[in-house]
């Protein structure tokens, strides 16, 4: 696992031992900031369910002002802080050892981008989209990156417009599908 591209393009993220997460391949990771290219420089980004910080890391390499990371997991949790212990001199990036939806439940701040990849099958990524919603943490046009099996369905186009979203891409990649909701 490594980052794709910008100013710590090839340097090597390390991801703990075991079951307990499931990084996106670079595979993915790359065709992902091919879409969103000029979407990242200068957002506030929210890397929930953030495991290795991947996705986090990638956009503060290609210019995002702010990446905040949000881990449960102890063990990842420490993995996650030597990932960005490697990055330190890109900015501002807050870290969170606590479950997600507590920290939605007090953020006061808003995001322009939320990269959510939730345990498989669970209802998590719904559920946060939710919450994000609900709690007014997008700011207006912020994406929404959701990784997700690629058979889990989470709303329907009216269930998504109903809470101010949109569809922008789809993409799947083997058994694992990226879906780009804007706020509209």
């Amino acid at each position: 696992m490594r980052i794709i591209a910008g100013k710590k393009k090839g340097l090597k993220l390390q991801a703990p031992k075991g079951l307990n997460t499931r990084p996106t391949t670079d595979r993915v990771k790359e065709n992902l900031f091919n879409i969103l290219q000029r979407d990242v420089r200068g957002r506030t980004v929210l890397d929930l369910f953030a495991g290795t910080g991947a996705l986090g890391i990638e956009a503060m390499s290609r210019g995002a002002k702010k990446a905040v990371f949000v881990e449960r997991d102890r063990h990842t949790y420490t993995r996650l802080c030597e990932n960005l212990h490697k990055v330190s001199d890109l900015g501002d990036m807050p870290t969170y050892q606590r479950d997600a939806f507590s920290f939605l439940d007090e953020c006061k701040e808003q995001f322009d981008m939320v990269f959510l990849d939730p345990p498989y099958q669970k209802g998590l990524g719904r559920k946060a989209i939710e919450n994000l919603v609900g709690r007014n943490l997008l700011t207006e046009g912020a994406l929404v990156v959701l990784e997700t099996h690629r058979d889990e369905v989470l709303f329907s186009s009216d269930e998504l417009v109903g809470l101010g979203l949109e569809t922008q891409k789809e993409t799947r990649y083997g058994s694992t599908a990226i879906r780009i909701l804007q706020k509209i």
